[in-house]
């Protein structure tokens, strides 16, 4: 199983808490299912990530590889598990956020 680091969680509940403050359940719903989805291939495939999210290439780390599932950008580390270290929705600067 997947972990998702303090941080990560904490970005997640930051979305979570922002969608209902704002009432969009459906965003909630669609973030729930990226969630599982990413931790899935992540899971099946941890190498097939890439280096850093497409817009950000400077924030390639070693030992660390990202995916876009939906609207979201998932940053995990290479370890035996994964984990998942960051939560990104496609917008954010993630840059001056990680």
């Amino acid at each position: 199983m997947i972990a998702l680091s303090r941080v990560a969680e904490r970005q997640l509940d930051a979305l979570l808490e922002h969608y209902a403050e704002k009432g969009r359940e459906e965003a909630i719903v669609n973030l729930g299912q990226a969630v599982l989805t990413a931790l899935a291939r992540i899971e099946q495939s941890p190498l097939a990530g890439l280096a850093a999210p497409r817009p950000y290439p400077a924030t390639a780390r070693s030992g660390e590889r990202w995916i876009k599932e939906g609207r979201y950008w998932f940053g995990y580390t290479l370890t035996t598990p994964p984990i998942v270290i960051a939560v990104f929705f496609e917008t954010a600067d993630i840059p001056t956020r990680r």
